[in-house]
């Protein structure tokens, strides 16, 4: 913990030398150097955040929905009876429920539930109108990926305790929760993907890497896994279903393409069916249609989402919905097969449900959410731009500008994601729009290399010892904004969180003189601490994808990228973030980059959410949180 720091109530840090800050805790968020919110500012951020969506979650048997949306504090699970019908709330906690899945036959559902942030979800199964409710899951541990088999007589997910990198696959029947029981010992990150239709065997998945997954079926008798497709090459699958009978696995596949696309494996001779040969955008999900013969492809064209329907035994596009330019949230075929439930959010909505009639053609709202007062037309649509890097590479991103500016230069805002196999899209944001309004700034956010959604090769171009080629990226956004005749390259703030925190770090050393101000949310500042102190059950895919510490030649690598290693390079202002419960990235990582900084005299403003993890939750957290970073950013770009 940072010396000094007194959860309990205001008190004085010594900065170094003569500086000071002060301490003061507001609700479950503490402020450590940092100033409070203007009455007037922070009511005008509020309704960024008042804004609410609606994201499809699943079909119940009667044809009525489950969807996760916000009425008070935190998302929680809904059901919807027909199209423009009321919200019924189904859960009431404290903590955020964003995931629910169906029981099929029943009219119930289950979800996970977490506490705090620390990410060690329960699972409970309970009916809709919340007469009985079971645990599903053991205390202790934690599970996620839960598949119902298709007649909901059973269901299966993946278990791992604290500190075990090794994920176990569970099977139990619902109504006997007490009976579950453990069919594999899991090597890895283990997930389930399918249950056959006798119940007898479980398609599961071993997550190595982005871009290396293995298949297997699981014999839930013996537990004896057989592995589905070539075992000489690392091949990137995602998702998976038997098809045909049990005979096939219909999956996503980067096999011998950059692209993920659908492709049937026949679990008997091997052989691969192609259903998109020369797939010019990669697919990031699919579902299939109870009948097996449908397929909903889940399409990223340049960051947009559009849902392509395919026929499984041809590979013939069918007719499908035309979306409006958005990033789709949710999508599964309705139990009878006739409908497709979908959200959608777009950058000047927050999302609602939908429904797609397969007959008719028909495309149905189902919830309209409100806005809390912003004016969609007064919202920024992003702008699709590439730049050149400094390999000749082109980097993809998107820049959102004030419909209304000011005059004179634009300050800008760059925002990194984080992963890194992540993509920054077009969705509703409301930090971005805030921004946008606020500062009357504009905000980029690029798609440095090792981003996901522009093919296999571009996701590895940052691996391991080529960490810093994707710095180089951010390096190249700045020339480009030297070069726009509307952008003020002396008024460039940096943003990121997880991740895209050890990436505005790691910019802050490499180009301080650039940089007016960094605001890092929960980053990696010490890759060799990072992976000693990120939980058991991440950290092998992690060093599969950042390099193995324990490799004296990886060791060096980390010693000489560590943000922390350059510390003394930065000088602008800071604004850290950090969630006090978080799993991933402990809180020890921003705790010593702060202590460091403070040491040397930068300005550092240390803001802790004592009950949250990996992110920001709580809507009463985010308005504080996103409210103290406008206050930032308007100091260090110089905003009235």
């Amino acid at each position: 913990m940072l010396r000094g720091l007194l959860i309990g109530g205001a008190a004085a840090l010594a900065l170094g030398g003569a500086a000071f800050a002060q301490v003061r805790e507001v609700g479950n968020i503490v402020y450590d150097g940092a100033p409070a919110t203007p009455k007037d500012l922070q009511a005008r951020i509020n309704p960024y955040y008042n804004a609410r969506s609606a994201v499809f979650e699943d079909w119940l048997p009667d044809g009525s929905m489950l969807i996760a949306t916000r009425f008070g504090d935190t998302a929680q699970i809904h059901r919807v009876a027909r199209p423009m019908g009321a919200r019924t709330q189904l859960t009431f906690f404290s903590e955020p429920i964003g995931y629910a899945t169906a029981q099929p036959g029943k009219a119930a559902f289950l979800y996970p539930l977490d506490t705090g942030g620390a990410e060690y979800y329960q699972a409970y199964l309970r009916d809709v109108v919340g007469k009985s409710q079971v645990q599903l899951t053991a205390p202790g541990t934690r599970n996620q990926g839960f598949r119902f088999s298709k007649d909901g007589k059973l269901v299966a997910w993946t278990q791992v305790t604290p500190g075990d990198p090794n994920y176990d696959i569970m099977l139990a029947d619902p109504a006997d929760p007490a009976g579950r029981k453990k069919v594999l010992d899991g090597t890895g990150s283990m997930g389930v993907l399918d249950i056959s239709g006798d119940g007898r065997t479980l398609l599961v998945a071993r997550d190595n890497s982005a871009t290396w997954v293995e298949l297997f079926t699981l014999d839930a008798a013996s537990g004896t896994l057989a592995p589905i497709g070539p075992t000489d090459r690392k091949v990137g699958y995602l998702g998976g279903a038997f098809v045909n009978g049990g005979t096939g696995v219909l999956t996503l596949s980067d096999d011998g393409a950059e692209m993920a696309r659908p492709v049937v494996i026949d679990l008997k001779s091997g052989a691969v069916r192609d259903l998109e040969p020369g797939a010019a955008w990669g697919s990031e999900g699919f579902d299939l249609s109870p009948d097996g013969k449908t397929l909903a492809q889940l399409v990223n064209e340049e960051g947009y989402s559009k849902i392509v329907l395919r026929d499984v035994a041809s590979g013939r596009i069918l007719p499908g919905p035309k979306l409006p330019m958005g990033v789709l949230t949710g999508a599964k075929f309705s139990p009878d097969g006739t409908k497709l439930g979908l959200s959608l959010s777009t950058s000047t909505g927050a999302g609602d449900a939908w429904s797609y009639d397969l007959k008719s053609g028909a495309l149905t709202r189902w919830t309209q959410s409100e806005m809390a007062g912003l004016d969609p037309a007064k919202l920024s649509e992003p702008t699709l731009f590439r730049y050149p890097t400094f390999d000749g590479r082109q980097i993809p991103a998107f820049i959102y500008r004030p419909k209304a500016a000011k005059g004179g230069k634009l300050p800008v805002v760059i925002q990194i994601h984080g992963g890194p196999e992540s993509q920054e899209q077009p969705s509703f944001n409301p930090r971005r729009q805030s921004w946008v309004n606020e500062l009357g700034a504009a905000v980029i956010i690029p798609n440095v290399r090792g981003s996901t959604g522009y093919g296999k090769t571009y996701v590895s171009l940052d691996n391991a010892e080529k960490r810093e080629d994707s710095v180089k990226d951010i390096g190249a956004l700045f020339d480009w904004i030297a070069k726009q005749p509307d952008l003020d390259p002396a008024r460039v703030a940096i943003v990121g969180q997880s991740y895209g925190g050890y990436m505005v770090l790691a910019v802050a050393g490499h180009y301080n003189d650039r940089i007016a101000g960094t605001i890092d949310l929960y980053g990696i500042s010490n890759w060799i601490t990072f992976l000693a102190n990120t939980e058991g059950y991440r950290r092998d895919q992690r060093r599969a994808e950042y390099g193995d510490e324990r490799v004296p030649g990886m060791r060096a690598v980390f010693e000489q990228i560590a943000p922390i290693r350059m510390a003394d390079r930065m000088k602008k202002p800071m604004m850290v973030f950090q969630g006090a419960n978080d799993p991933r990235v402990p809180r020890t990582e921003s705790e010593q980059m702060v202590k460091q900084l403070r040491s040397q005299g930068t300005e550092v403003w240390y803001v802790l959410a004592k009950d949250e993890g990996h992110g920001i939750y709580k809507k009463a957290n985010q308005e504080a949180v996103r409210a103290t970073e406008v206050v930032f950013l308007k100091k260090v770009l110089g905003v009235e």
